[in-house]
């Protein structure tokens, strides 16, 4: 893993391959995950490791919420792990889809949780409460990737399906489609705009394999 600090690359050196990213909001900590299922937790400030575990079951995506109190693991077995951080004791495993939990995002006002799932459902958490509110249901295939908008109002994610969806966080409504030619591996909002990047895989009859990196402008209405 690769920081890069007063103009010059920094090194820390983890095991396997490393397939998940995401930062502590304050920057302190970086936490990644790899594809043997392992999760480590590096001080930014020292550039060492501070927690590493490896898990009997498949972990993807991971995320802190804004506070940095409470550390989120999608797992491959449908649930989602909740730990308090630092400590990382366990306070509770959410049942949260009946298939394996790819994604994950975090709400930027730190009201919500959305996590996208393989039966092709997102579903929204309440984060202090860790209560289901809400799901949605446009997709039909696995969810790959989920995303809020800059205020918290909106959210997209995106499969296999020809569209990305855009609903509204409040009324659980779709309010825009984006039509895509392929699967959509990820989808990001602007942290200031409501501009979404999205990249996927173009495949045509002529190209098989092309990456495909778009930004759609949007209003809210």
């Amino acid at each position: 893993m690769f920081f890069f600090s007063g103009g010059k690359c920094q090194v820390v050196e983890l095991s396997g391959e490393n397939i998940n990213i995401t930062y502590k909001h304050d920057g302190t900590h970086i936490a990644v995950g790899n594809k043997e299922d392992e999760l480590t937790i590096v001080d930014v400030r020292k550039l060492k490791p501070v927690h590493k575990q490896k898990f009997p079951y498949e972990i993807n995506e991971i995320a802190w919420n804004k506070t940095g109190d409470l550390f989120f693991i999608t797992t491959g077995l449908g649930f989602v792990e909740v730990v308090n951080y630092p400590s990382l004791d366990v306070v509770c495993k959410l049942n949260a889809h009946t298939a394996g939990c790819y994604c994950i995002a975090m709400d930027p006002l730190d009201r919500y949780f959305a996590v996208g799932s393989a039966d092709s459902l997102v579903s929204l958490w309440n984060v202090k409460e860790l209560l289901c509110i809400k799901t949605f249901t446009k997709l039909e295939w696995p969810v790959r990737t989920v995303s809020f908008n800059h205020t918290g109002e909106f959210i997209a994610y995106a499969s296999e399906d020809p569209f990305i969806d855009i609903a509204n966080i409040q009324t659980g409504r779709s309010i825009h489609q984006i039509p895509c030619k392929a699967a959509m591996n990820s989808v990001e909002w602007n942290p200031k705009y409501n501009l979404l990047a999205y990249a996927g895989d173009d495949k045509n009859k002529y190209q098989a394999d092309d990456g495909v990196f778009r930004i759609f402008g949007f209003e809210s209405t």
